[in-house]
């Protein structure tokens, strides 16, 4: 697939729902060998810290679901708003999960139609990956309801935007789309359905993600 804007909704249902898999594949392996450690471990230390494994990926792949559904999902009837208090609380729990990174979220608590919403949320997810040594997600939400507008900052060491992640935001054609690259493409299309305009800037150790 190498023209993202001709890609088809079966392909990118496909391609969504393989992301969403992969998110959630670890934490979920992890609770099935912290149980097989249980059943096999007499150890009550080596117990404990089986149990604390599934805890901590329980908590993992929850937070993990719960953003999908509002990131990715349909969260409500055509037309349906979104409480922003809800979206800042998968952010956080989403974030937390991977352990090395943190949220400052600074908005209204206000509802907005879910296409923004779900844009936003999507934008967070990419403040992740353009920090992989971990750093601030920092997530700015302006303007009066119904209509918003976004800044999400990544900052951190090594902080990068990717060459693909830039390309695909902004409409370019000749990129390969995969499990890996559906994110940006997906927030175009929703930025696009949201009557948004999304831009990008990378800086020494911060990349920043616009809508407006």
């Amino acid at each position: 697939m190498t023209e993202p804007t001709a890609l088809g909704d079966l392909d990118l249902a496909a391609l969504v729902s393989s992301r969403i898999c992969h998110d959630i594949i670890n934490p979920v392996s992890a609770i099935s060998n912290g149980l097989e450690m249980i059943d096999e471990e007499p150890d009550q230390e080596m117990r404990e810290a089986a149990m604390d494994l599934i805890r901590k990926s329980a908590f993992q792949a929850t937070a993990k679901l719960q953003f999908a559904r509002l990131a990715f999902g349909a969260a409500g009837s055509a037309g349906a708003e979104i409480d922003l208090r809800d979206a800042e609380k998968v952010a956080r729990d989403f974030v937390q999960g991977s352990g090395k990174h943190e949220v400052v979220w600074q908005g209204p608590a206000v509802t907005l139609p879910k296409n923004k919403v779900k844009l936003l949320l999507n934008l967070v997810a990419l403040g992740l990956v353009a920090l992989p040594r971990g750093g601030t997600v920092s997530v700015e939400i302006g303007g009066t309801p119904p209509d918003a507008t976004f800044t999400v900052r990544a900052s951190g060491t090594k902080a990068r935007l990717n060459d693909e992640v830039k390309a695909l935001l902004s409409g370019g054609n000749g990129v390969e789309i995969d499990a890996h690259s559906i994110q940006p493409y997906y927030a175009r299309r929703v930025a696009n359905a949201a009557g948004m305009t999304l831009t990008t800037e990378a800086e020494e150790e911060a990349v920043t993600f616009k809508a407006a």
